[in-house]
């Protein structure tokens, strides 16, 4: 992107752009087969695989900005960025350099690295309930770390979670769970052992009623929440609900748990929590600290954090934890997020989400855009959607053909109405406009 934020992958904002040809696929094809024989349904993650609306999946060769390019040769927006990690845009060049750098020196070490630490720093700096820090290499990691951390602290097992949240596939977690999960019809998964799954009481989101029942009836180790759910679409708080969280937590003493793997540095420096003025005893991170490369992180005040070993008698080990070339992307990218591109985050989400209700509207089609800073979500619905029951009460067949359409049309977004689209810093006004042209059609033709 350069300074007066215009892009050299695309014509200026209101030039008009000449028809894509029609996409090819036959390398993809070949690909996905000779996947399914090696890989189980051919991809290392579920929703990559795309069943959900009804085609095969798109094998992506290469990325700049805020495009992507598939085997075939066909060119996309992206408004998914790897599902969040990469809010500066694909092979950012401060990123790029600094991991190219950190590798020439070494890809592990298994011993402490001053990165490490500017790491930690930077976390504790940007987020109010980050007095210490863990680093880890995945949200799931942390999440179930965390998890043991609360529990040790508060001497109690069961934990409280909201229906449709999604916090890794941590064994006493995937139950009423979002995100690929919601995708595919699962509502929990086999190899998840009853016990586990008994120690979790699922409540509605934004539901106060059913949580003060819920803490009434038993003690709770932790409450488990994404401040913004977006792993059944982006459902926002009703105002209040973060804070009253806060206020159940200390009457009940459970621990308040924020999992801000998708929220943590993306809609506001410090996360939801510095936005809403809601701190949380725990924080659980990920996605933009890596930078594109797996890292993840929890994090607390420092009595809590403590209690993890080798300071404490929690155990937590991992051999990549902090490697060198997440710390340098992590780094790189947390350098790039100043007010400035928060700003831009803001801008670029609200254009776009402005944008796909009048070109909706116009095609007759009802819908429900949830967004705020970096985070947007289409719910094909037409009333608002506080919750799980509301997200899957959506049409989720409209949703499907809706995906299907962008993507023939050059638009990359998740294929899924349980997932959101990731607005970055490498998205620019020519970007937005050819998504709302090329959703202005596919609305018409889910219409029909």
């Amino acid at each position: 992107m350069n300074a007066s934020g215009g892009s050299a992958l695309g014509p200026p904002p209101g030039e008009r752009r000449p028809p894509d040809p029609p996409l090819r696929d036959a390398r993809s094809q070949e690909l996905y087969a000779r996947a399914l024989e090696l890989l189980p349904g051919g991809v290392n993650s579920p929703v990559r695989a795309m069943g959900s609306i009804g085609r095969e999946p798109i094998f992506v060769s290469r990325g700049e900005g805020a495009e992507v390019f598939d085997v075939d040769g066909n060119h996309y927006v992206d408004w998914m960025l790897s599902w969040g990690p990469l809010i500066a845009g694909h092979a950012h060049p401060a990123v790029v350099e600094a991991v190219a750098a950190a590798a020439g020196k070494g890809t592990s070490f298994g011993a402490p690295t001053e990165a490490e630490v500017e790491v930690a720093a930077a976390i504790c700096e940007r987020v109010p309930g980050a007095e210490m820090v863990r680093m880890v290499n995945s949200g799931t990691e942390a999440a179930m770390s965390a998890i043991r951390l609360a529990r040790a602290a508060t001497g109690r097992d069961r934990l409280l979670k909201f229906a449709g949240a999604y916090h890794g596939h941590v064994d006493g977690l995937l139950a009423e769970a979002g995100s690929g999960l919601a995708t595919a019809g699962i509502p929990a998964s086999p190899g998840v052992p009853a016990a586990q799954v008994a120690a979790t009481t699922i409540v509605g989101w934004n539901d106060r009623q059913a949580v003060e029942r819920a803490l009434s009836e038993s003690d709770f180790a932790a409450i488990l929440a994404e401040p913004y759910p977006a792993n059944m679409g982006l459902v926002l708080p009703a105002e209040g609900f973060l804070a009253f969280l806060r206020d159940q937590a200390d009457r009940s003493g459970a621990l308040l748990v924020f999992d801000e793997v998708i929220s943590g540095f993306r809609v506001a420096r410090g996360g939801a929590q510095e936005r809403e003025g809601v701190t949380p005893d725990l924080t659980i991170m990920g996605k933009v600290i890596g930078g594109g490369v797996p890292a993840a992180a929890y994090a607390g005040s420092r009595e809590l954090m403590n209690r993890v070993a080798p300071a404490g008698d929690v155990y937590q080990a991992g051999t990549l934890s902090g490697n060198p070339l997440a710390t340098a992307a992590g780094l790189a990218t947390l350098e790039l997020l100043d007010e400035a591109a928060y700003d831009r985050l803001t801008a670029v989400a609200e254009a776009l989400a402005s944008g796909l209700r009048d070109v909706a509207a116009a095609a007759g089609v009802p819908v429900h855009v949830a967004c705020t800073t970096g985070l947007l979500t289409v719910f094909f619905h037409d009333g608002p959607v506080a919750s799980y029951a509301d997200a899957k009460a959506c049409d989720t067949d409209a949703h499907a053909g809706f995906c299907r359409a962008l993507l023939k049309r050059g638009v990359y977004l998740p294929p899924s109405q349980f997932e959101t689209w990731f607005p970055s810093l490498a998205h620019t006004d020519a970007h937005v406009e050819r998504t709302l042209a090329a959703a202005a059609e596919a609305f018409a033709e889910v219409a029909r």
